[in-house]
């Protein structure tokens, strides 16, 4: 390229000319090929090793000419700073040492050829920001000594900067790794060190960052003492990080000689737990001060130490040898020759990632469904009288009032089967007198089909869908959005009134949507949809359908019919799920559209559909509109945003909204706009979030006004059962010894595992000396708590069961029934544990299901394991953010994941707990007790003992049921996943009419 004949300002030309060409051709090769720093750096290094060999000084001028020559420019000019130029200093060094080694009395050599150098006197900013002060020539001879190398030990440098250790370890031998940080100094090791391991990391993390590497028998360093990357302001843990890292990457029985500040010394109390935290595990052979003459010809006289420490548990943790004084060169000498031998060092080998299997989904086949052609016979107009009514004075001392419709009398009407109450607040309140007569088959009165009660809320219904709300709106193609209209404008529609049922269980609320339907069918609008929260409750609506004289067959279950099919039916009760009304499929490229299950409905409906809707159970669309949150705004739920696309994109439907708990939070109403809650100038309420804001603020008693005025318009009825004759009674179990040893090992393993955990979020740099990174602490700590409730909850709901049991057999014996509800049913621990044994063993299972496994899945999924990097941000605060390799995965931290096995290794070895439901049907027998929960497979016991597996078929909990409703089974056990919606109270209809023992055995929500 240049001959070392051309003068500076024609090489300048040169290279001009070049970027020019690059410019116009096109980058074919960037400038690094032009000027390799490394290379050059080597170059000049390759000049100035020839003066230290002839034994001539090398002074500034002589440097500066050779770093413009390979530089191809000035300092002035900025081609180069005078870092670049102690760099290359002490690359040649490095150079000196391979071609003459080392000679009979290093040290005297080693402070020779450094006297032959210009001391340093310009520091750059990268210099300063990350302390980059390489190790004297003497120094460093001192440290390899310490180490003891031959050529069997693999050497880790942690801060390798130019190479000076790694050359003097290279001397003996040995094997190299090597890291740093610093861009400019690893392409100098790059062309020093060709084919040696070469990372470049921050050391701070060197052992989570080389996990997978072998781990070296030796470590040599010269960390920064006070220097962080991406922190502005000095660290003091910095040292400390660095060497932590470091003995955890060491292998066990290796070396570790480090240098550092003098400072950070075992006699300083700042620091001297940090030793003896160090020293339990390993053992401190040598921490003394080293005289800052040492240092002059890098410019500072900065007393330092070195420590030395071998990886073998110390004798005495608290006994740390440790001298205060600072030494010379010959002194420091005498010490490092009497250090003991080096122990023997473990080789670790690396293990290979395990397979990941492959799920194969099978392909879900199609069940399409006869046409519907139900025909109710003998339909009448049902008559009823409206009498006046008179409110009390006041509230009474009672919480219920016994309840009985206030306004209407239907003669020949059944009262209903068990005594209502209503709450003494909307007994003081009666809904308007109705006109409305529902078109009902006339059995439904005389066969005492529907109670009076379930036909005031027909009558009600039927009232408030006469009517329509008030104004006129536009809906978008979106179904989302709604605007105020003229009454005349185009395309603008009126909403209808929608009715609200609000009574508790055994009230019949299916059995009332049922009637409310039926008087549609009745009027000819022979299409309705009913939605619901469990795809199980669809024999529910069948059972109240055919209750009331209609058929199976008229109600279609959607989930039989593909996504984005027509539905292949001119009438019929379409039952669907709130998570299928949600369902959508994407469009593909080679689609123009999506698919959504709304769509669907919506098409099969007919944009003048004017049938019902009965959203049951429809808090499950709660929370239909954004809101504000512990921690920031909270994003409507998915269902509630169907819900509301539903009712706007079918304005002439007959809207029922079906929830005991409806009137419990405002949220729960965020759905309910045909109400006329807002909008309307039935309430004073503007917009939904206007009505959503002001109530919220009035907490239930605002609610309480709102039912109580949603009742005196006609648009809300809830009643309960009473509680009159029902008796109530606290089981107290006393714990015994044994159960007690177990809780309190429990316990004490909990306390090791909030120990560990603030030890991991350290170690990943989350925590330290303040907390660097809040959201993930907050994460991890709520995981943590939120695991150790639940699984704290298992335990007691476990350790109940043996007198829960004894109470159970004492109710069997005495005639009743028993009625037990749970909350936890362990079933994915359950799926887990049985992906683990091979299918053919499932006959003769030695299975351990206890609720401890929760705590195990915490730790392995939700214990802080991922490195954190700390930097500092613009307002100067220290922050640390997920540490990610050159592959971009993330970086795990070694210490956390050793903290995290050491927790499950002494859990495994706990006392187990079987849940609840396990121990009650191993004990009574599964042909004594009815399961009904969201289980597909269960572990039952056979009469000798051997556990074994039992798949339960989708139609597994409507068996149950019937066997226990009709007698068969005295023992019924239920979740809330199997029976959200089902009764199972002693209706006059069923066999089984025993007087029912309810047991809640652990609190619900």
């Amino acid at each position: 390229m240049h001959s070392e004949c051309t003068t500076p300002h024609q090489r300048k030309i040169l290279i001009m000319n070049m970027v020019s060409q690059i410019a116009t051709q096109g980058l074919l090769f960037d400038l690094q090929t032009i000027l390799d720093y490394g290379q050059s750096v080597i170059n000049v290094a390759q000049e100035l090793v020839k003066s230290l060999l002839q034994n001539r000084p090398l002074d500034s001028k002589t440097i500066q000419i050779q770093m413009n020559r390979y530089f191809l420019g000035t300092a002035a000019e900025g081609a180069w700073q005078w870092k670049d130029a102690y760099e290359a200093v002490e690359v040649a060094f490095i150079l000196y040492l391979r071609y003459k080694g080392l000679s009979d009395n290093p040290l005297e050599e080693l402070q020779r050829l450094e006297s032959l150098c210009p001391t340093h006197t310009r520091r750059s900013e990268e210099q300063l920001k990350l302390q980059q002060f390489s190790t004297p020539l003497p120094l460093a001879y001192l440290v390899v000594k310490a180490g003891q190398l031959s050529s069997d030990d693999r050497i880790l440098e942690p801060s390798a900067g130019t190479g000076i250790l790694a050359q003097f370890a290279k001397l003996q031998c040995a094997s190299l790794m090597l890291n740093e940080l610093s861009q400019d100094r690893t392409k100098i090791l790059r062309h020093l060190f060709p084919g040696v391991p070469l990372f470049q990391v921050n050391a701070e993390q060197i052992n989570d960052h080389l996990a997978g590497q072998t781990k070296p028998s030796v470590i040599l360093m010269n960390p920064p003492f006070s220097a962080s990357p991406g922190l502005r302001a000095r660290n003091p843990d910095a040292t400390a990080r660095h060497l932590n890292s470091a003995l955890q990457r060491l292998a066990d029985g290796g070396r570790l000689v480090t240098i550092s500040a003098n400072w950070f010394s075992p006699n300083n109390t700042t620091w001297r737990q940090t030793f003896e935290k160090w020293h339990s595990e390993a053992s401190v052979l040598l921490s003394v001060g080293v005289s800052g003459q040492i240092y002059a010809k890098h410019g500072t006289t900065m007393e330092t130490r070195i420590t030395v420490i071998d990886k073998v548990p110390a004798d005495n943790p608290c006994d740390i040898p440790c001298i205060s004084e600072t030494l010379d060169l010959p002194e420091l000498l005498a010490l490092i020759e009497q250090l003991p031998g080096r122990s023997q060092w473990k080789a670790t080998t690396v293990k290979a990632a395990a397979a990941v299997a492959k799920v194969v989904l099978t392909k879900r086949t199609t069940v399409v469904e006869q046409e519907p052609v139900s025909e109710i016979p003998d339909v009448v107009v049902l008559e009823y009288e409206v009498i006046k009514w008179v409110a009390s004075e006041g509230l009474k001392d009672t919480l219920y009032e016994t309840y009985r419709p206030q306004r209407i009398r239907i003669k020949g009407a059944r009262p209903h089967p068990s005594l209502l109450c209503e709450s003494a607040a909307l007994a003081l309140v009666s809904p308007p007198a109705p006109i409305y007569q529902p078109h009902l088959p006339s059995n439904i009165v005389s066969q005492g089909l529907l109670s009076e009660a379930q036909l005031e809320s027909v009558i009600y219904a039927g009232q408030a869908h006469s009517e329509f709300l008030s104004g006129s709106y536009l809906v978008d193609d979106s179904w989302d959005n709604v605007k105020v209209a003229a009454n005349s404008e185009e395309n603008a529609v009126k909403f209808r009134r929608g009715w609200f049922l609000g009574d508790g269980t055994g009230c019949g609320k299916g059995r009332q949507c049922a009637g409310i339907i039926l008087d549609n069918w009745c009027q000819g609008r022979r299409k309705a949809i009913w939605i619901s929260k469990s795809a199980a409750l669809i024999e529910d609506a069948r059972r109240d359908w055919c209750a009331l004289g209609g058929s199976e067959k008229d109600i279609i279950d959607l989930s039989n019919i593909k996504l984005g099919e027509p539905i292949p039916f001119t009438q019929g009760i379409l039952f669907c799920t709130y998570s299928t009304l949600r369902s959508v499929r994407l469009p593909q490229a080679s689609q123009k559209g999506g698919k959504s299950r709304l769509k669907q409905i919506v098409e099969w409906a007919g944009k003048d559909f004017e049938g019902a809707i009965a959203f049951d159970e429809c808090h499950s669309m709660g929370n239909a509109m954004a809101t504000e949150g512990k921690l920031g705004m909270v994003a409507a739920s998915q269902q509630g945003v169907v819900g509301l696309r539903l009712q706007n994109a079918l304005p002439k439907a007959r809207v029922i909204y079906v929830s005991a708990t409806g009137a419990t939070k405002v949220s729960n109403l965020s759905y309910a706009n045909r109400l006329g809650l807002w909008q309307t100038g039935d309430f004073p309420f503007t917009s939904r979030e206007d009505f959503v804001g002001s109530i919220e603020g009035g907490g239930i008693a605002a609610m309480e006004v709102v039912a109580r005025d949603l009742k005196a318009l006609g648009l809300y009825l809830a009643r309960s059962l009473s509680f009159e004759g029902v008796e109530y009674d606290t089981l107290e179990i006393e714990l015994t010894p044994t159960q007690e040893r177990i809780y309190d090992s429990y316990s004490e393993a909990f306390q090791v595992i909030h120990c560990n955990l603030e030890k991991a979020l350290e170690a990943c740099n989350i925590t330290g000396a303040k907390t660097y990174n809040r959201a993930a602490k907050m994460s991890a700590k709520s995981q943590f708590e939120s695991h150790k409730q639940r699984f704290f909850n298992h335990l007691l709901t476990g350790m109940k069961c043996p007198q829960l049991i004894k109470a159970i057999e004492n109710d069997l014996a005495a005639g009743n029934a028993v009625v037990i509800q749970i909350v936890s049913t362990n079933e994915e621990l359950l799926k887990r544990r049985l992906d683990e044994v091979p299918a053919s063993e499932w006959k003769d299972l030695n299975l351990d299901l206890t609720p401890r496994e929760y705590v195990m899945d915490y730790l392995m999924s939700g214990f802080p394991i991922h490195l954190h990097e700390i930097h500092s941000g613009e307002d100067g605060e220290e922050h640390s953010e997920p540490a990610f390799d050159a592959d971009g995965s993330p970086v795990i931290s070694t210490e956390a994941v050793a903290l995290r096995d050491a927790l499950i290794d002494k859990l495994a070895s706990l006392d187990p707990i079987p849940g609840a439901l396990e121990q009650l049907l191993w004990h009574f027998g599964h042909k004594q007790v009815a399961e009904v929960t969201g289980r597909s497979k269960r572990v039952l016991k056979d009469e000798s003992g051997r556990l074994f597996v039992d798949s339960r078929g989708s139609a597994a909990n409507l068996a149950e049921t019937a066997a226990f409703m009709n007698g068969d089974k005295q023992i019924l056990i239920f979740s809330d996943a199997g029976g959200t919606g089902r009764s199972y109270h002693a209706d006059l209809n069923a066999v089984n009419r025993l007087r029912a023992f309810r047991v809640a055995v652990e609190p619900t929500d």
